[in-house]
């Protein structure tokens, strides 16, 4: 069992698998080694007990520890995906959806992704979020209606691809 309850696969693209291997080699090397400085800096103030700086870096210290383990965790079950491996005539993940909304007739483009790659500033939005589950299995052509807290959306699909 995970950190987060669950042994599921986390699926990513090579680019989010690299990104995260990355930031795990840097916060191992670099993050640790800037918290080890801090608390022996703080050290040298004298008495522990009555000392905010050494307390806030041992806090510090504590984030990163949380920070790379679930790092671990993530990557110790990431099966790496690649959208070629997908056939292109549903939405899948990783499938590039170009909609248009029914009701302000704005048209607009996600990509569908695991949850870690999750980023909608870039339109990258999760399956499992209430517009990525609606989308799942849909084809081009197909209107659907997806529940969010904020209402009910209308949209159309207008294409497909990978």
């Amino acid at each position: 069992m995970t950190a987060n309850g669950n042994n599921e696969p986390v699926y990513l693209t090579r680019e989010r698998l690299v990104e995260l291997e990355k930031d795990l080699h840097d916060l191992k090397r670099n993050g640790r080694k800037a918290v080890a400085q801090k608390i022996a800096d703080a050290r040298g103030h004298g008495d522990l007990s009555e000392n905010a700086e050494y307390d806030a870096a041992k806090e510090e210290q504590q984030h990163l520890e949380l920070r790379i383990s679930k790092l671990e965790v993530t990557l110790s079950r990431a099966k790496l995906i690649e959208a070629k491996d997908l056939p292109n005539d549903k939405v899948y993940i990783l499938s590039r959806v170009k909609m248009k909304d029914l009701k302000t007739k704005d048209e607009f483009e996600y990509l569908l992704v695991s949850p870690e790659e999750a980023n909608f500033e870039a339109n990258k939005i999760s399956v499992t979020s209430p517009i990525g589950k609606a989308l799942l299995g849909k084809t081009k052509g197909e209107t659907v209606d997806i529940k969010v807290p904020a209402g009910e959306l209308k949209y159309y699909i207008l294409d497909i691809n990978r």
